[in-house]
């Protein structure tokens, strides 16, 4: 045998990856003591979107109003076998105007979440953010994907992979700020959590603008603008989920190898990294879009029911936590 060939050769058997905690079936359980959201489901034509729809019904974890075209939803019911005659339809003659009654419905009261159907995510979320919506806060929107996997030791979240697709400072700003309120409705936890602003190297280089927003996005946590969590950045990544990486290239820090947020600096790497946790290291995900008045149920039509529930169950727990007051 070559050098070569013996070099990936081994007698010890193949390492196998095993999830040591079950976050999904925990999520779910914490949601048992907290009443169903009432949702709206914006423009739900198609099968799979009325599926996942049932299944967080038989969850308990919401109460949905369809808003859209109803003679397209009880077709689309028909090919799932769903039995519509407990839900509350309304009809909307098309998804801009599903999108525009969905919003209606939360800013007086009506619904206390809204869930994506089978529209684009612009025209979802372009009504939520027109001025005089109801639903607009002080902050930017921006997307949470919580992520369990089998290759780290607790939750991730993943922000922002889905909304904002250049951020500037203050937009990663608001970001980091929603971000760590889905974490703390996630977890409950009392313990500041840790962000990691990534990048491609560990040190500010001018030419790379990730690592000045970083050094920025540090000094704006020590100064009090943004609160509630600890950050350090620039990281790359191997250094932010890796205390041997870290080690390894002397990173002194109390984020490295232990995030439980990783920033990434723009729409493209943050997508990549989710999808890959996802499809590759076949992640349990949830995804939900805060800074709003109500969170925003979004997934993605390649999502499996599994993902679509779990965000229910992730947007639950957001607006438990914000009628508690622990989030804003």
């Amino acid at each position: 045998m070559s050098d070569r060939n013996h070099a990936f050769a081994s007698d010890e058997p193949p390492e196998i990856q095993i999830h040591p905690h079950d976050c999904y079936h925990a999520v779910i359980e914490q949601c048992a003591a907290l009443p169903p959201l009432v949702t709206a489901v914006v423009h739900p034509v198609d099968a799979h979107v009325l599926a996942a729809v049932s299944d967080a019904v038989l969850e308990m974890l919401i109460t949905p109003i369809l808003v859209g075209p109803v003679a397209r939803i009880e077709k689309a019911a028909a090919e799932a076998g769903i039995d519509l005659s407990n839900w509350r339809l309304i009809d909307a003659p098309h998804s801009h105007a599903a999108a525009e009654k969905a919003v209606e419905l939360a800013a007086s009261g009506q619904v206390k979440a809204i869930m994506k159907g089978s529209l684009h995510t612009d025209e979802l979320l372009g009504p939520i953010v027109a001025h005089g919506s109801g639903l607009r806060t002080g902050r930017r929107l921006s997307h949470a994907y919580v992520m369990d996997t089998a290759g780290y030791h607790k939750w991730l979240i993943v922000t922002d992979a889905v909304v904002n697709i250049s951020p500037d400072l203050c937009t990663k700003a608001d970001i980091c700020r929603n971000a760590v309120d889905a974490w703390v409705a996630l977890t409950g936890e009392s313990r500041l959590p840790k962000i990691a602003v990534l990048a491609a190297v560990e040190v500010v280089n001018p030419a790379m603008q990730a690592t000045l927003d970083a050094a920025a996005l540090c000094k704006m946590a020590e100064r009090g603008q943004i609160t509630g969590c600890i950050i350090d950045g620039p990281l790359a990544f191997d250094n932010a989920i890796s205390q041997e990486a870290a080690k390894e290239k002397r990173i002194v820090s109390q984020v490295a190898g232990d995030a439980d947020i990783l920033l990434a600096p723009d729409i493209e790497a943050g997508n990549i990294l989710a999808k890959q946790l996802t499809f590759i290291s076949h992640a349990d995900a949830a995804g939900v879009v805060m800074g709003a008045k109500v969170p925003v149920i979004l997934t993605s039509r390649a999502d499996n029911l599994r993902t679509r529930v779990l965000s229910c169950a992730l947007a639950v727990h957001v607006q438990n936590a914000r009628q508690e007051g622990r989030i804003k």
